[in-house]
């Protein structure tokens, strides 16, 4: 069996620091603490996670955000091949997968596609981690050729897949 690998987009890192949502907070540090830290997965962001973490305005914020990062070593996943992934984000806007205004929701899903990521890891439910978004984008893929299968879901349901949360 081989080891999961999760892409976290920048809400799972922000809700490290959710004050104003203690429940999603309790159980993304559940997901750091169990599944994060440990490397029960293989964890990955990229730049796009980053660059917006780099726009978070208050400075405070932003270095706790960018700490978390190092902390946990976060690997970064290249937005490479560049061409392939924006045409693949490109796609999911055209189609109306995911909305125009939200480009980095579509890189996200792209590069977790593109390097053939299990999971993308989300607290975004509008545009990502639902069960129609996931099946539309499943579908975009396999029209492009992208036959490995991406599961878009939260931090708890990787943790409550249980004992073998860390193997595909």
């Amino acid at each position: 069996m081989k080891t999961l690998r999760l892409y976290l987009d920048t809400p799972v890192i922000n809700f490290l620091f959710a004050d104003d949502a203690p429940d999603l907070m309790a159980v993304t540090k559940e997901f750091f603490e169990t599944v994060v830290g440990p490397r029960v997965c293989d964890v990955f962001v990229s730049s796009v996670v980053i660059d917006e973490i780099l726009e978070t305005p208050d400075a405070e914020h932003r270095q706790r955000l960018l700490g978390v990062v190092t902390d946990y070593s976060l690997a970064s996943l290249p937005m490479e091949p560049a061409a392939e992934i924006e045409d693949l984000a490109s796609s999911y806007i055209e189609t109306g997968i995911i909305p125009p205004s939200k480009l980095d929701d579509a890189l996200h899903v792209a590069i977790a596609t593109v390097h053939q990521g299990d999971v993308l890891v989300s607290w975004n439910f509008r545009h990502l981690a639902n069960v129609n978004k996931e099946r539309r984008v499943r579908a975009a893929n396999e029209q492009k050729g992208y036959l490995y299968p991406l599961r878009i879901t939260t931090p708890l349901e990787v943790m409550a897949s249980g004992e073998d949360r860390g193997t595909a």
